[in-house]
């Protein structure tokens, strides 16, 4: 493995400090890397994707090499711009079902625990040399990957661009931001306030998901709770798939692509700033550093309003003909199995401040959509007592992605991920420096 960048990086030093250095090859210029390499695994920004490849990189790519994506963006890029891959090159895809980081501590746990790791999607979009598909699972095996689902790279990006914008970062963001004003308002403490929101979702509610499926959620709750949450679910399913309907159109159409492109072009002018500063997440640090994890609540109404949203990001997916095991990965795996557990050990804010910038840009465009539409339809509903609408709740019941996502309940990694202590994953990077300082 040969780490290449320019040498302006950043990312030059952290390289060094866990190993990678010019002395011994593992570390050298961009451009020479990829003149010189049979698998070329891309991973830089998307904006620089876009502006970058067909002037900087792929004229430097061998015949015959393999480029390697983890992301379908520079696709949907292409196909907006009329242009494609060149035609004597492997293009692979695999794309783990979760941020760097989570890849990253979930292998260093594979070291110790079988089956731990993060599964991952695979497609092939271009096979010039008939090996295309042995590399891309090969390529996901030795990133730790137990299961690996297979894909193509338009469904992949359709689908990881619009799951971000909604139930993975933006949707959440949004429904924790407007239920906790609205707790508030209702008479709850700002703490218990969160804790009805913003940790009943990241604690009980996804982590039941996680390991038993989304109907368990409602199947656990006694009959009091189940009125609450199909009364919520009624009132936020159609808001909620209103905006998840734009947001797949804005990305399928291209126009989500560009967006993410022009602002690349705007970053040096405005940086993304931090979410972390409103009472919401200042309450949340307070919460966390006292949690108990047992009396933290299964709030049935926010379990309504996060699940339809969830349910109708499935909807979505699937009435626009993407398989199960992409629906499945990209709108609930991911969810609950990496995005979550460090929502929960960090907060919602860090884990959108720690995402790709098409993400973090994705979750600040589209959180306060939610929000406000939630807000304005579905909390109006539930505060004029309009009836629970039995047809959307028999639909609920009867989903067929149910059964595909307790199959997959099977699948997940052996472990839960550990979101703290020591690693080489990007989000530890203080304490890589602060301990590589010391020796």
């Amino acid at each position: 493995v040969v780490i290449g960048l320019r040498e302006t990086s950043p990312s030059w030093n952290a390289a060094k400090i866990v190993g990678f250095t010019e002395a011994d090859g593992t570390l050298q210029a961009q451009d020479k890397v990829i003149r010189e390499s049979d698998l070329v695994i891309l991973l830089i920004s998307d904006a620089a994707q876009a502006n970058d490849y067909k002037k900087k990189i792929e004229p430097l790519l061998k015949k015959g090499a393999t480029l390697g994506l983890s992301h379908g963006f520079l696709l949907g890029h292409l196909e907006s711009v009329g242009e494609s891959f060149r035609s004597d090159i492997n293009v692979i895809l695999i794309a783990p079902k979760g941020m760097g980081p989570s890849v990253r501590r979930l292998y260093e746990q594979g070291k110790s625990v079988n089956g731990a790791g993060i599964n991952s999607s695979f497609a092939v979009h271009q096979d010039a040399t008939g090996r295309a598909t042995e590399i891309a699972l090969g390529w996901g095996i030795a990133i730790g990957s137990p299961f690996i689902f297979e894909t193509t790279l338009k469904d992949e990006y359709c689908s990881d661009i619009y799951g971000e914008r909604g139930i993975l970062l933006g949707a959440v963001h949004g429904i924790v931001e407007g239920l906790f004003r609205r707790f508030v308002s209702q008479g709850m403490t700002p703490e218990d306030a969160f804790k009805n929101s913003c940790e009943s979702i990241t604690g009980p509610i996804t982590k039941t998901i996680s390991k038993q499926g989304i109907y368990k959620v409602y199947e656990m709750m006694n009959a009091a709770d189940k009125a609450k949450f199909e009364q919520a679910y009624s009132a936020a399913y159609t808001p909620a798939k209103d905006v998840l309907a734009e947001i797949y159109d804005e990305v399928r159409s291209g126009n989500e692509i560009r967006s993410v492109i022009m602002h690349g072009d705007r970053f040096e002018r405005f940086p993304i700033g931090k979410i972390d500063g409103t009472l919401t997440w200042q309450v949340g640090e307070k919460v966390r550093a006292k949690r108990v994890e047992s009396q933290i609540p299964l709030n049935p109404v926010t379990a309504g309003i996060y699940i339809a949203t969830m349910m109708a990001q499935i909807d979505v997916l699937r009435e626009n003909g993407h398989s199960y095991t992409e629906i499945v990965n990209e709108s609930v795996i991911e969810a609950v199995d990496s995005l979550c557990p460090y929502m929960h050990a960090k907060g919602v804010a860090f884990m959108v401040d720690n995402c790709s910038r098409t993400a973090r840009l994705g979750s600040r465009k589209w959180a306060p959509r939610f929000d406000y539409l939630l807000e304005q339809q579905a909390y109006v509903a539930l505060d004029n007592n309009v009836p629970t609408n039995p047809d959307l709740i028999a639909k609920f019941k009867s989903n067929p992605v149910h059964k595909a996502v307790e199959t997959c309940c099977t699948l997940r990694p052996s472990v839960d991920i550990s979101t703290t202590g020591a690693s080489t994953a990007q989000d530890d990077l203080s304490f890589t420096f602060r301990e590589s300082a010391k020796k």
